[in-house]
């Protein structure tokens, strides 16, 4: 039974929902889906509970120690011009748990309104635990119309835990700034391994700033990103070296017709037993690359959809 009763599902958000999580008429685990500010559905599990917030919009979700191969699911999605969404979601991952955490969100207008959904989530990993966290955004509909989508990402992992990020943008968001902040303890680790597709006018800021305060805790950021059209990416890393640690930044970009990507990775040791990396590389596809695929039949635009498809992959 859903601790909030399940609503009629449209279908411009129902394909959002597909999109962003898989969704196939219903969820195996614990869920909450967010509509346009509002909540479509809820339920909890033994042990994953998911409580409303009582001074801001958004949840609490508390994972139970010791809970082993559970998923839950919080999409969001905005379907209604003019909306301006606001979220905090906090994760409260007990002591030794190992989860899947699939969010995500969907915004698809159809008028000259802007719309806009902001997700502000926090992790808070115990001793021991590990999370996999999936995340997708997307937009669709009229392209002359704003889709905005803003995430905010801080992270606070205890000794010994591990997350594993991956998101994703999959296109027709008209701008979108993402932060990442994450501090971790003894023998922590945090990987995160972001795709980002912008084209037309569309822009996308990457901010990731990580603090290894632990012992033998450990980063790997991994950018991969196309920018096609007149589109714009900024891409910022830094890493923050305070213990015996080891950091590893990497940024790879395609950019074609007149996109444009700056990479701007910074490293700082404070520890004389930090080991940090940065790797950067923008260019264009090599006509090698399209060359190849031409013999095999296909034309200039599926060899170089190909290409990026594979990249992105």
């Amino acid at each position: 039974m859903s601790d909030i009763a399940e609503k009629k599902i449209d279908k411009d958000t129902e394909e959002l929902l597909k999109i962003v999580s898989g969704f196939e008429g219903k969820f195996e685990g614990a869920f909450n889906i967010r509509s346009n500010g509002g909540c479509l559905g809820r339920k909890s599990s033994e042990n994953i509970k998911i409580e409303s917030k009582t001074d801001a919009p958004g949840l609490d979700i508390y994972i139970a120690p010791g809970t082993r191969g559970e998923r839950v699911f919080i999409p969001a999605c905005v379907t209604v011009a003019g909306v301006d969404d606001l979220v905090y979601n906090d994760f409260h991952v007990g002591e030794g748990a190992d989860v899947v955490i699939v969010a995500g969100c969907g915004i698809h207008t159809e008028t000259g309104e802007p719309a806009r959904h902001n997700g502000i989530h926090r992790f808070l990993l115990a001793k021991g635990s590990r999370v996999l966290y999936e995340e997708k955004h997307i937009g669709t509909g009229a392209e002359d119309t704003k889709k905005m989508i803003d995430p905010v990402t801080e992270c606070f992992l205890e000794e010994d835990s591990y997350l594993e990020m991956d998101t994703s943008q999959l296109g027709g968001v008209s701008s979108s700034v993402r932060n990442t902040k994450a501090q971790l303890g003894d023998r922590a680790t945090l990987v995160i391994k972001e795709r980002l597709l912008t084209d037309n006018d569309e822009t996308a800021q990457t901010r990731f700033s990580v603090e290894l305060n632990g012992v033998d805790s450990g980063v790997n950021l991994m950018s991969r990103s196309v920018a096609r059209g007149n589109s714009h990416q900024a891409y910022q890393s830094v890493i923050i070296g305070n213990n015996k640690c080891h950091g590893h930044s990497e940024c790879d970009a395609i950019i074609s017709d007149n996109g444009k990507v700056d990479a701007t990775p910074e490293l700082y040791a404070n520890s004389g037993d930090a080991e940090l990396i940065h790797e950067a590389a923008i260019g264009k596809i090599a006509g090698e690359q399209i060359m190849k695929l031409r013999t095999l039949g296909l034309t200039q635009e599926e060899a170089e959809a190909a290409i990026v498809e594979g990249f992105l992959a």
